[in-house]
This record gives C-alpha cells, structure tokens and sequence, in this order.
C-alpha cells in the first residue's frame, strides 16, 4: 500500500475506534464505512453485514448499504428457512475457509450462489465477501460490490484488509452492548433491565414505588397439561402469555415474573395521575381475557383455555432480593402478597377478574361489590369486586359454595 494511502487508511481505523464505535445505530456505522472507503477511493457501491445476535425471536441482523438506496435492516428468524439460506450463501464458504472470497462477477457462474444474478441485474461487477470471526467465536461476515468497471483494485483490497480487525473489535464491542441491553430486557423487564445496567445490582438495593399489581394466572393448568409432553406444555404457555403479555405492555405494565402458568405485572404511578395506574391495568385485564377468549373461538388451544386475573394497588419494595452473586429483580411488601392471595379466590367465587376495594378507590365508575372476603394470612377482611357487567345478572357465591366471605 503506498505510503500516502496507508495514512488515510491509519485515519479511517481511528474513526471506527473513536466516533464510529459511538455512533447510536449499527446502520450508520456501515453507512460511515462505505462513505469514508469511497473517500479513500475504494469503490464501494453496496456493502453488507451479517451478524448473529441473541433473540428470541431471530438469529441473526443483515444490514444492507446502497449508494443509491441508502441503509436497511433485515431480520432472520429462526427455523430451517434461515439455515439453508445461510449455507448456500457465500457466508458459509467463508466461514469454512476462513479465507477472503474476491469475485470476478464476469467470470462467476449464476447458480454459484443466489445472490449472483441479483448483483449482475444491478451493475456490480466485483464483489467481496470477508469473514468476522468475534472473540467468542461467533462467525459473522461482511461484504463489499463495486460497480466500478477495473473492479476492487489491489490498493483497495490493502485498505479494506487494513481496516478489517479494527472493525471486526469495534462490531463485537457494539454487539456485546446491544445483546447485553435485550438479553436482560427480554429476561427481567424493560425498566428492571435499565435499573440494572445503569448499577442498580447491589443486594438490598431497593426502592418503593406505588403501583397496581396484577397478578394472572391459567385454571386447571396441572390436569390441561396432565397427558402433555413438556414441549406440548411450553407451546401451550406460549400461547397462554401471548394473550396476555401484549395488552399489558400495550397499557404500560411491566411483566416482572412467569410463575409457571402465570405472571406477576405491575403498573406505576407516573406523576399526579394517581388513577392511571388502576385504569392502565384494568384495561390490560379486560383485554387480555378479550384476546384469550378470541384464541379459544378460533381453537388455538387443543381444549379451551380460562385464566384468573386479580387486581390490587398498594406499596412494595422494587429491586434485588437473593444470596451471594445470584440476585433477583422482583417486587415484594405486603401488597405483593395480598394480591397473590386476591388471586387464588377467583376460582372459588367463579369470576375471571377480581379487583381489591383499594384498587377500585382509584377507579371512576362503579364496579360490583361481592362482599368482604378473608385472605390467607391477613387478619382482616378484604372488600373484593368485580367489573360492572351489563346484561342478566350473575349471583355472586355464597359462603356455602365454599368462600370464606365475611357478611357486609
């Protein structure tokens, strides 16, 4: 590389590590790399990544670069569809050779790979696929098309080899980040996870927050999944949450905890609107069983499927609870307590969906008194109520049907 040239080159390495690490979108940082390799003369025209990422939902990120087009996103999910496009990509000869893939587009047959006669349609007539092998292993890769008619020159594939470890590290730190930022956001919550990567990880390290506390869970779960194999059971939950989770974040909830066949959610007060948090759960409650119902109509569920929802607003304690270095993000206080226990009468008085009187103090309208009722472990009597209902009456149970209910 002329000397000239490895100074530039020197320049474009210090920006990957410096501003370019800190760019906010990893599409930006491909997009500066294109800009700044067609700077140095390096005919870029389009240029790809590939990464594999951990989601839950898919594998890996392909990040595309066009001068014309600008930069996309495209996600792969899981499942076989994925893999075999994966191993008749170029990607996958990269990554068994470890070596550089450098096409002549004249000179390369179509069915080489799929993407050929799609670089061909679109003017390209060099084309490079360099694999980024991460510090864990992981196999990621990237490419480069140029539309320029002497192709990749040998001075632009120097640079271009110049600057591949530096950018290799500065895409494993930014990938590490992110994957750090959505592992424990998908694991523990979305404001839980910003508690802890902001230091919140110190064992008692709690603080209280008001908030109505939704407590869900599925009836009959243990005789539905008697005869079930384990993996029969997990898409039945799947399913089960996935009428649940949505109308729940939709309302500004945080799902805390999966309790085996049910969840723990809370919704804070947020400023002076004290009755936002009451009115935010209790639409994701009547949603939730709205779209659990409309799973049942539409038989997602081998035999149908009903849930119990108890409601409660109180204090509770918020932060890390556990021993040593293996520490859980929860909520705890009486008010936890008292919703849980809310919600193991639901069944027994027949109803999908309970709210405590301190709930419905914070709700306008008028809901439906059933009597005052003694939960496990509380001394006294708890006011318990459910949704106004239109249409014929329901006759609440009486303490014969076995509810231990105290007489107004």
């Amino acid at each position: 590389m002329p000397f000239g040239l490895l100074q530039e080159a020197v320049g474009l390495r210090d920006w990957l590590l410096s501003e370019g690490a800190r760019l906010p979108k990893a599409d930006d940082l491909l997009a500066g790399l294109s800009l700044r390799l067609n700077d140095l003369d390096v005919p870029v025209d389009r240029a790809t990544t590939a990464i594999d990422t951990l989601h839950s939902e898919y594998s890996g990120v392909g990040r595309f670069w066009t001068r014309e087009g600008g930069s996309s996103v495209r996600l792969f999910p899981h499942g076989e569809a994925s893999d075999k496009a994966y191993h008749e990509s170029p990607f996958f000869t990269v990554h068994q050779t470890g070596e550089w893939l450098i096409l002549d587009l004249a000179e390369t047959p179509d069915d080489a790979y799929a993407v050929i006669p799609e670089l061909k349609a679109g003017g390209y007539t060099h084309y490079i696929v360099a694999p980024l092998i991460f510090t864990n292993g992981n196999r990621n890769g990237i490419t480069f098309a140029t539309r320029s008619k002497e192709g990749f020159r040998d001075d632009d594939i120097a640079v271009l080899r110049f600057v591949m470890p530096t950018l290799a590290a500065v895409m494993e730190m930014r990938l590490v980040n992110k994957q750090l930022d959505t592992v424990l956001r998908i694991y523990v919550g979305d404001e839980p996870h910003r508690a802890i990567l902001s230091g919140a990880i110190r064992r008692g390290h709690v603080q209280r927050i008001r908030s109505a506390i939704l407590f869900a869970d599925m009836r009959d779960y243990t005789r539905t999944t008697a005869d079930m194999t384990p993996e029969e059971a997990v898409d039945l939950l799947n399913i089960f949450f996935d009428c649940l989770v949505p109308a729940i974040e939709r309302e500004g909830g945080e799902v805390l905890k999966y309790l085996g066949d049910g969840l723990l959610a809370i919704f804070r007060e947020r400023g002076d609107d004290l009755g936002g948090a009451a009115k935010g759960a209790l639409t994701a409650a009547q949603a939730a069983l709205e779209a659990l119902d409309e799973a049942n109509a539409f038989q997602r569920f081998e035999a149908p499927v009903a849930a119990g929802i108890a409601l409660h607003h109180g204090e509770a304690a918020y932060g890390n609870v556990g021993s040593g270095a293996r520490l859980d993000f929860t909520v705890i206080g009486r008010d936890v307590n008292l919703a849980s226990r809310l919600a193991q009468i639901n069944r027994r008085l027949g109803e999908p969906l309970l709210m405590s009187k301190p709930f419905v103090d914070f709700l306008w309208g008028d809901p439906e008194p059933l009597g005052e009722h003694r939960l496990d472990g509380f001394p006294e009597p708890i006011g318990v109520y459910r949704p106004a209902r239109r249409g014929p009456e329901k006759k609440p149970a009486s303490a014969g049907d076995g509810v231990d209910r105290v007489p107004a």
